[in-house]
């Protein structure tokens, strides 16, 4: 038998010679990687919890892995915060939250045991290196007399001086749901009911727009409008907006996640617009949300894989984070609700390294090379016109990842990714992602964080995210095209520094 230390560094040596290997994306040391659980800011450092399997590159026996920074792009390793034990998390530990209760640092997570997820508490110490369960759900069966799809997931929060909680569900032959609870001591809940319940049937797993059986991972906060909008944990006394995030979900199917914009009376939340969180559906899947001590909506996503479980059990690794990003809701997006928008933290551009395309003249150069890239591009582009950018392109062509911004008929801004050419090896999901960008800006703003196979794009504050394999180490060139009328006004790139902490290991 190998010993584990052997395994440990054979894995951690195997993931990091993976040219396709995120460089700036926060990644584990290896192994598997999914959802971010327990994201905040704590006395000024930030923390991202994550789920996290070190044994290999597959979802089995989930930990909480846990990394820590100061500016959201460098991140250290800590200890590994929770370990499946022998009670109720003794098949896992599923995704959570972390909560401040009077000083002592508190995760509320879904332990797994019997095939089945219920509601278990954790205490940790000041630092948030040491965490002790609880031996006991805190919650010990969904609600009586209700038919759910799935329990698990949790967001909590402190209103009108007690806890509340929402736990992610479905109900059979309705739709997805948030079921809200409230307690004085966070250990012994008392049902309130659903705070929402969505519209599941019939299945459309065609339709992109279809909220699914079950809403994962949910989160729920107000947010003023406005770039710089106040935002808070949900209260009913609050005239703000309210946000309920989800991820639609259909029998072991991660479909996309939502955001709900509307209003909430402290049992209820009306919604008055859905919209797609991600136009990348499941590459972006599970987000989690918090306030930092700056005032912003930080907002964290997992970024699944788009090869097959051959491919990541060669590469040794899975999953990465998005770029945490902040969002805040757009008044006047042309829409009454308002249209909720995404942008890379401010913190990425610390990152930039070489200029690619040093000037911002809209005349000149517009073909570079870079797989670790930071690409800004103003644009105006009228009816019937297009911007294309292609990516990750090898000299010939035989590879290359398009992206298509164009205006239709009516106005209507369309983006376009179109990942058929994106690589030459088998195994890998090359469907296109698209959808229609809410904005009445005259001159569009294009802004793609490209990473080894992670393409985030973000036009006018909608954000799309894929994976991408490129096969052939010359699949670097970036080039702007201007399609019709479209007309370039400003186009700048930067190469972006690795941020992988050295010395990594499995269990720290």
């Amino acid at each position: 038998m190998i010993p584990a230390s052997k395994q440990s560094t054979d894995l951690i040596a195997q993931a990091q010679a993976d040219p396709l290997r995120p460089r700036y994306h926060f990644t584990s040391p290896a192994a598997w990687l999914n959802d971010p659980n327990g994201v905040a800011q704590w006395d000024g450092l930030y923390h991202l919890f994550y789920q996290y399997n070190p044994e290999g590159p597959f979802h089995d026996r989930i930990h909480w892995g846990h990394a820590v920074s100061e500016d959201l792009v460098r991140w250290r390793d800590r200890p590994i915060a929770l370990s499946p034990g022998s009670g109720p998390d003794r098949e896992g530990c599923w995704s959570g939250v972390l909560v401040d209760d009077g000083g002592t640092p508190t995760i509320v997570y879904s332990g797994r045991a019997d095939g089945r997820e219920l509601p278990c508490l954790a205490v940790g110490s000041a630092n948030l290196d040491v965490w002790t369960p609880l031996d006991r759900p805190v919650i010990d069966a969904p609600p009586e007399g209700l038919e759910v799809t799935e329990f698990r997931d949790h967001c909590v929060w402190r209103e009108a001086g007690r806890w509340r909680q929402l736990i992610g569900s479905g109900i059979v032959g309705a739709g997805g749901t948030a079921l809200l609870y409230e307690s004085e001591d966070l250990r012994s809940w008392t049902e309130v009911g659903p705070l929402v319940v969505g519209d599941g049937q019939p299945v459309r797993l065609d339709d992109i727009d279809w909220t699914g059986t079950m809403w994962e991972c949910v989160d729920f906060f107000r947010l003023a409008p406005g770039p710089d909008g106040e935002t808070g944990p949900p209260d009913a006394d609050s005239a703000d907006p309210h946000l309920l995030v989800f991820s639609a979900w259909h029998e072991n199917i991660t479909l996309r996640p939502f955001i709900a914009v509307g209003s909430y009376d402290g049992r209820r939340f009306s919604i008055d617009r859905v919209q797609r969180l991600d136009l990348g559906g499941r590459h972006a899947y599970a987000p989690q949300t918090f306030r930092d001590d700056h005032g912003r909506r930080v907002l964290w996503s997992w970024m699944q894989e788009g090869r097959d479980d051959a491919a990541q059990a060669t590469a040794g690794w899975s999953g990465a984070m998005t770029i945490p990003r902040r969002l805040w809701l757009d008044a006047d997006g042309g829409d009454a609700a308002g249209v909720v928008r995404a942008e890379p933290v401010a913190e990425v551009e610390s990152l930039r390294s070489l200029p690619l395309l040093p000037l911002p003249a809209p005349t000149g150069q517009r073909e570079f090379a870079g797989t670790a890239a930071d690409v800004e591009i103003a644009a105006r582009i009228e009816t019937g016109d297009r911007l294309d950018v292609v990516l990750f392109a090898t000299e010939d062509g035989a590879e290359h990842t398009d992206l298509r911004v164009h205006r239709r008929a009516g106005g209507v801004l369309e983006i376009v990714l179109d990942r058929e050419s994106s690589t030459l090896a088998g195994g890998c999901d090359t469907s296109p992602h698209a959808g229609e960008v809410r904005s009445t800006a005259v001159e569009t703003q294009i802004r793609i964080l490209l990473d080894a196979s992670s393409v985030e794009v973000f036009v006018d504050g909608t954000a799309l995210t894929s994976r991408v394999y490129p096969t052939r180490p010359d699949a670097s060139r970036i080039r702007i095209e201007s399609r019709g009328g479209a007309t370039v006004t400003s186009a700048r790139a930067w190469r972006l520094e690795g941020t992988e902490q050295p010395g990594r290991v499995l269990r720290p």
